[in-house]
């Protein structure tokens, strides 16, 4: 029995191993990797390297690994589009919107400041000559009403006007006329009928008549001091009626084409927080202002119980829609990637189970703040990227597959195009004729962010500016044919504020006001 177990147990041992060689080795031959005709095989160092079969790559040597697709991928695929598996398209966010159609409305933020409406400016003048012998109203920023005295003048004209009044009053029963001529005369100097009965009263004449107020108001200025000669017609106060006040707000150049009369406008006050105000754009000067590039934006608003005052600055929102536009395919400004002079979006192949995204370059229109209108390039129903776009570039990069920094069959001119852009930080400019470009500019408040994006729209070939201060990015749409972002860049410093690549002169910087620095 023994002798037959040392035979049975070494015989089976050997069994099992000759089976195992027949199992993984395929029958005895070489193991060797199994490949197709249409396997596309890259270098882990160098993923642009692409070819139709193994070797070594010809920068760096290294052999050359299959390229594989996610696990379960079975579908035909567009071979310039990256795959995502499902659980990187979580870890990256990478959120997608369908393209839909509607009418772009654009938000935009106006800076002004409350004026007094010009309509009721009014001026006290002194309707005939004489010597001011005492201002009954001695300060700016009283408050006027109509028929108020307000200096007290001597005038040798008056008093010889009320001495023929006196004389006239005398010939009353036979000369009717005169008497009344002469009281015209008075009343043609602005004095009341209540003055003119107390000189015939009297019997005498007045060597001083005060002269009253012909409107209400609020002193804005005062011409005079006492003492002071004055002709007849010389101004002596300046009033302003501020029951109804302008808000008076500043418009870009290319935001005009959002604005029109009759649009309802919401504002805050700085001084009145936690209130809004509101009114509708009753003119839209047409001159523009040719340093800052904007044109006056006016509002009217009732101001009954003397809130709004002159000087308080504004902060207006208006949601406008475009002029002459319908129904435009509109997509998240997320969505949008610029590099060179093309701008980019990916979108989602349909019918492929697993995440697939391709490259495709689009033409934008206006910008709306947080959306671009899109004149080419993407379809309506189509699926967009609306999140994590960079995440899924970064791996068709990594892929050498086409991207934002990879474009496919780049002609020498595209490339030398290319090339002829300047290296600005965060610089992108898309189309042909309409360049955009972020640049990181310093500043802390809304006094900035008004200063910063006047600078930056005074530049010849800037079409729009939006600073945001909570990022501190400057968000460029330009004419790459007229400017460059590095010729904004240096306007910007040059009116206090350091950008990525310049620094405002320290002189400039301590002109700035305090709520303004924002050095440490």
């Amino acid at each position: 029995m023994k002798t037959k177990r040392y035979v049975v147990y070494p015989g089976l041992l050997v069994a099992g191993i000759l089976l195992g060689a027949v199992i993984f080795n395929g029958g005895g031959r070489e193991p060797q990797h199994e490949h197709s005709d249409n396997e596309i095989w890259t270098c882990s160092m160098h993923p642009q390297i692409r070819q139709a079969g193994p070797g070594k790559c010809p920068i760096c040597a290294m052999e050359l690994i299959p390229l594989k697709s996610p696990a379960g991928t079975t579908q035909a695929v567009d071979p310039d589009a990256v795959q995502l598996s499902e659980e990187a398209v979580a870890l990256a966010n990478v959120q997608t919107a369908v393209v839909s159609r509607g009418k772009p409305v654009k938000e935009l933020r106006l800076y002004g400041t409350i004026r007094p409406d010009e309509r009721r400016l009014r001026s006290l003048t002194a309707h005939v000559g004489g010597r001011i012998e005492r201002l009954l109203v001695g300060t700016v920023g009283e408050s006027v009403r109509e028929g108020q005295p307000i200096v007290s003048l001597y005038s040798p004209e008056l008093l010889a006007a009320q001495q023929e009044l006196l004389e006239a009053g005398k010939l009353e029963g036979s000369q009717p006329a005169l008497l009344a001529a002469a009281r015209e005369k008075l009343r043609l100097w602005k004095l009341s009928d209540s003055q003119i009965e107390a000189i015939e009263r009297s019997g005498s004449p007045a060597p001083t008549v005060d002269i009253r107020a012909g409107a209400s108001g609020i002193v804005v200025a005062k011409r005079v001091e006492q003492g002071d000669y004055v002709g007849q017609g010389g101004a002596l106060f300046d009033l302003a009626d501020l029951s109804s006040v302008w808000a008076l707000f500043e418009a870009y150049e290319p935001d005009l084409s959002c604005l029109k009369v009759g649009d309802r406008v919401e504002y805050t006050l700085r001084s009145l927080p936690g209130r809004t105000f509101s009114g509708r754009i009753s003119f839209i000067d047409p001159m523009l202002d040719p340093v800052s590039r904007t044109a006056k934006v006016r509002v009217e608003t009732p101001n009954p119980h003397g809130d709004l005052k002159p000087g308080m600055y504004a902060v207006a929102v208006v949601r406008a829609g475009l002029k002459h536009s319908g129904d435009e395919i509109v997509i998240p400004r997320s969505a949008v990637l610029w590099t060179g002079r093309r701008s980019v979006v990916y979108i989602r192949q349909p019918d492929v189970g697993v995440p697939t995204f391709r490259l495709r370059e689009v033409e934008l229109g206006p910008s709306l703040g947080e959306e671009y209108v899109v004149l080419s390039g993407v379809a309506e129903g189509e699926r967009i990227v609306s999140s994590g776009a960079f995440a899924v570039d970064a791996s068709a990069q990594l892929e050498g597959k086409p991207s934002m920094m990879n474009r496919p069959a780049a002609t020498p001119e595209a490339v030398a195009s290319e090339a002829a852009v300047p290296e600005v930080a965060s610089e992108v400019v898309s189309t042909v004729g309409h360049g955009h470009a972020i640049l990181t500019v310093q500043g802390l408040c809304d006094m900035c962010k008004v200063r910063i994006e006047r600078a930056a729209t005074s530049v010849a070939g800037v079409s729009s500016a939006m600073w945001d201060r909570n990022d501190r990015q400057l968000h460029l749409d330009f004419d790459p044919a007229r400017t460059s972002p590095a010729a904004v860049g240096r306007a910007v410093a040059a009116a206090g504020h350091d950008t990525d690549k310049y620094r405002a002169d320290d002189r400039v910087y301590d002109a700035l006001p305090a709520c303004c620095k924002y050095r440490k």
